[in-house]
């Protein structure tokens, strides 16, 4: 499919039949009376806009892009995409000084880290939250993600002769949060991929996704962005690579937002574009490579579904894993969104229905009562800590701690 076909399919508004089954599980509209709704801010709404720009509501601005619209949608509708497009078409709105610096993820990680364990202290502080409430309306409440002083590339550098020696080879977009924030879930990866025979190598130097920048507004820094990645995986390709991925949401933008929402052709580069666990699935289910466990390990798991892994349709690849494991209990929470959005529950404008969005998740693990949870989305970690006090774990480091 090229891309003016698939995104001529992509705004295929007046293919609503109006049964308005996508108000109904969206997860904004029980919460927020100022958002219209995704029939309304979408397929009704886009035929109002082509008419006159003047009927774009700003409203839109609400929808958190979860995609819950369309995986309901029984017309295939891409009800988000319609939103989405809209407001970069309309909207004429500049970002503001916050909206840079949570969109500045590249940015914000290399300032951060040669000072990361001041940085964290000093965003854990109940002044400096008062002081961020304040002056750049992020909320109080929210708490911050821990920058790591040491990156993940480097490391990964510095193994690169011992992972050369694998006659399996990928690449791995390891994306922001595991090269600032976490690099520990790279190196899990990369202990669990070993385990099956697999090498891993690095992209040349690639860069934030872009899903924080599309959502803030940053369209023309958002599309650069996914030109140069689309370059860089286009060079691991060529070498006949597939690249594997562990962030969900990093994932569901490079495949779908870039042709859909910054009209970025990634054709040559969508299909080999994997996350990690439907590669190590496939590879034990097809018999290509098997995985031992520790027999003493044992862990009552409740796994969250990120809502960009349910439209993607590969959620099920994380749970299967799961329950590989001779020692797992596992438990499948019910399909709810968590509330964050990425940088849309930092926003004082935005903290309070985050919240109440995410509390039917938070009283089920508070029902459920697990070990710690399982969750392929970093933001959803983060709120999913905050908000309830369990553990999140992804579920490659789980593989990495059962394996023998």
């Amino acid at each position: 499919m090229t891309l003016q076909e698939y995104t001529a399919s992509a705004h295929n508004f007046e293919e609503c039949m109006k049964c308005t089954i996508c108000t109904a599980y969206c997860p904004v509209v029980p919460v927020n009376p100022r958002y219209p709704g995704p029939k309304q801010a979408g397929p009704d709404g886009e035929r109002l806009r082509l008419k006159d720009p003047y009927f774009f509501n700003k409203a839109l601005k609400y929808c958190l892009n979860c995609k819950r619209c369309e995986v309901v949608c029984p017309s295939g509708v891409k009800v988000a995409d319609i939103i989405q497009a809209a407001r970069i078409k309309y909207d004429r709105s500049k970002p503001k000084i916050r909206d840079r610096m949570l969109a500045g993820t590249d940015f914000m990680g290399t300032l951060a880290r040669p000072f990361a364990p001041i940085v964290n202290g000093m965003t854990g502080l109940g002044a400096t939250k008062a002081v961020l409430d304040a002056t750049l309306a992020i909320d109080r409440h929210r708490t911050f993600p821990k920058y790591s002083a040491h990156g993940f590339e480097g490391w990964l550098k510095r193994h690169a002769r011992e992972q050369a020696k694998f006659e399996r080879q990928v690449a791995y977009f390891h994306g922001c949060y595991v090269n600032y924030n976490f690099p520990q879930l790279g190196k899990d990866l990369v202990k669990v991929l070993n385990a099956l025979g697999v090498g891993v190598q690095l992209l040349e130097g690639e860069k934030c996704c872009g899903v924080a920048m599309i959502s803030n507004g940053m369209t023309r820094e958002a599309t650069r962005h996914a030109q140069h990645n689309v370059s860089v995986l286009q060079k691991a390709v060529d070498k006949g690579l597939t690249v594997v991925t562990t962030s969900s949401t990093c994932t569901f933008t490079i495949r779908d937002e870039y042709p859909e929402l910054l009209k970025v052709d990634n054709a040559g580069v969508r299909d080999a574009l994997v996350l990690a666990t439907r590669y190590i699935y496939q590879a034990l289910e097809s018999g290509a490579a098997t995985l031992r466990f520790r027999e003493d390990y044992h862990a009552r798991i409740a796994y969250h579904t990120p809502c960009h892994l349910e439209k993607l349709g590969w959620g099920l690849f994380s749970q299967e894993l799961l329950k590989m494991i001779p020692g797992v209990e596992f438990i499948l929470l019910d399909s709810n969104c968590c509330g964050i959005a990425g940088t849309y529950g930092f926003k004082k404008e935005n903290y309070e229905a985050s919240q109440a969005i995410g509390k039917p998740l938070f009283d089920q693990v508070e029902a459920v009562n697990p070990d710690f949870i399982a969750c392929d989305c970093e933001t959803c970690k983060w709120q999913l800590e905050m908000s309830t006090g369990y553990t999140v774990k992804h579920p490659i480091s789980i593989l990495a701690e059962a394996l023998a």
